[in-house]
């Protein structure tokens, strides 16, 4: 069954280990392979995490539905991404969003007494788990820092000081202009702007993906 997902040597769970590794490992728990067309709900928001599930093609969505019933996307979460890592285990082990299919997909199911199985089994997968939680606590924690932040120069500014340690010097940004906005909160275009604003003011020299901070004190005052 999993010959045709080779895909599932780059997710995130299981780096360091070979197709043939996985398929030995999958092959001594029990799961299964589902497929959701397009539209079609994966996992309601509230609905209790008691699986693991990894994407293998398609997509998915994170959304939610504000009041007046509009729905407002999250995130996009593509092969061989998994889903919800850091709900399956926990007091408060519910799906935060609802999960749509973006697209015709396929996902692998483990049952959460099956991922047990694995640490057991592997401690490559464990340490590949709790490396994925951790990076992703890590990433929110910084989006919530930049979220205080009124301006977008602000967020830009603050992440540039930070890659830089507050020296006047070239830093090379480690992440597109899009994950920059992801992890900002806000639209790419703004990100773009602010990084134009700074560049036109004389407070940076951008080019490409490196940037030299020329003026730190004014970089500075950007997070007022």
């Amino acid at each position: 069954m999993l010959e045709k997902y080779p895909i599932l040597e780059q997710s995130p769970l299981f780096t360091g280990l070979s197709f043939n590794d996985i398929k030995e490992l999958l092959g001594q728990i029990h799961f299964q392979v589902k497929k959701y067309g397009k539209g079609q709900m994966v996992a309601y928001g509230g609905e209790t995490v008691d699986r693991l599930h990894i994407v293998l093609s398609g997509g998915v969505k994170g959304e939610m539905i504000d009041y007046s019933g509009k729905s407002i996307k999250i995130e996009d979460i593509d092969p061989p991404k998994p889903l919800a890592i850091a709900f399956l285990f926990g007091k408060s082990n519910k799906y935060p969003v609802n999960i749509v299919a973006n697209k015709d997909s396929e996902i692998l199911i483990i049952p959460k007494a099956s991922v047990l199985i694995l640490f057991q089994k592997n401690e490559t997968v464990l340490l590949n788990y709790l490396n994925a939680i951790s990076n992703r606590s890590q990433f929110l924690s910084q989006k919530i820092r930049f979220l205080t932040f009124q301006t977008i120069k602000g967020k830009i500014a603050n992440y540039l000081l930070q890659l830089s340690g507050g020296k006047t010097m070239e830093v090379t940004l480690p992440m597109s202009q899009n994950s920059m906005a992801e992890l900002f909160g806000v639209t790419r275009p703004s990100v773009g702007r602010g990084m134009r604003e700074l560049h036109n003011d004389g407070i940076i020299e951008a080019n490409g993906k490196q940037v030299k901070l020329l003026d730190i004190n004014a970089l500075k005052e950007s997070l007022k």
